[in-house]
């Protein structure tokens, strides 16, 4: 008898924490005197011939790890010294290598890295 009541009162408080526990998981709901807005369908306009032009004129990305001088020093900031220095330290892991590796500073970085990529072999 001596030990009932708290083992039964551990046992109810568990029981109640183990109920109480879903409650609080519940998302909240809007208030029911509060005014909803209308729902609208999206307007959608059609798609004219203006996007084609951008997604054809979106130059592809060169490849640092087996890029010609040439190509190389079509990027904006990059001459002979720079387009030499990455020939010379290849291969790169990623392209923040040429900062990271000290080819290029970071600000030519910064101006080159949306047209560069390094491909793995």
């Amino acid at each position: 008898m001596r030990y009932f009541k708290p083992v039964s009162l551990t046992a109810a408080l568990l029981a109640l924490g183990l109920f109480a526990a879903p409650s609080f998981a519940q998302s909240p709901q809007p208030a029911p005197g509060a005014a909803m807005a209308p729902k609208t369908a999206p307007v959608s306009t059609p798609k004219s011939d203006k996007m084609a032009p951008k997604a054809a004129t979106k130059t592809e990305l060169i490849d640092i790890n087996s890029a010609s001088a040439d190509e190389l020093k079509a990027l904006k900031g990059i001459g002979d010294t720079y387009s030499a220095a990455i020939i010379k330290n290849r291969p790169y892991k990623g392209k923040d290598d040429l900062v990271h590796k000290k080819v290029i500073p970071k600000k030519t970085y910064a101006g080159i890295k949306n047209q560069i990529i390094a491909k793995q072999k």
